[in-house]
C-alpha cells in the first residue's frame, strides 16, 4: 500500500503539479484578472468545453459534410453501375 501511495505522489509531483503551477502563474500574470478564477483554470487545463458558438459552427459543418458524403456515395454508386456496363468485374458480379 505504501508503494502505491509513493507512486501516486511521484505522479503528482512530476505530471500534475508543474501543469497546475503553470496555469496559476498564467493567472497571476494575467493583466485583467478574470471574474472567476476556477473558469480560467478550467479553460487553461482544457477542462472547459468548446464555446457554444464553436459548437454550433461545428455541428453545422458536420451536417454539411454528412450531406456531401451522402451525395458522393450516391454518385459513386451510380458511376460504378454505369462502369459495370462497359467493364464487368472478372468474377462476373458487380463490385460494391
Amino acid at each position: 500500500m505504501h508503494s502505491v501511495k509513493q507512486s501516486f505522489n511521484l505522479f503528482l509531483l512530476i505530471s500534475v503539479l508543474p501543469l497546475f503551477l503553470a496555469v496559476l502563474v498564467a493567472l497571476f500574470e494575467e493583466p485583467e484578472k478574470p471574474n472567476n478564477a476556477l473558469d480560467f483554470i478550467k479553460l487553461h487545463l482544457g477542462a472547459a468545453g468548446p464555446e457554444p458558438a464553436d459548437t454550433e459552427a461545428l455541428r453545422t459543418e458536420l451536417a454539411d459534410l454528412q450531406q456531401k458524403c451522402s451525395e458522393l456515395m450516391e454518385e459513386n454508386k451510380e458511376l460504378r453501375s454505369r462502369l459495370m456496363q462497359y467493364e464487368p468485374s472478372p468474377d462476373g458480379e458487380a463490385a460494391e
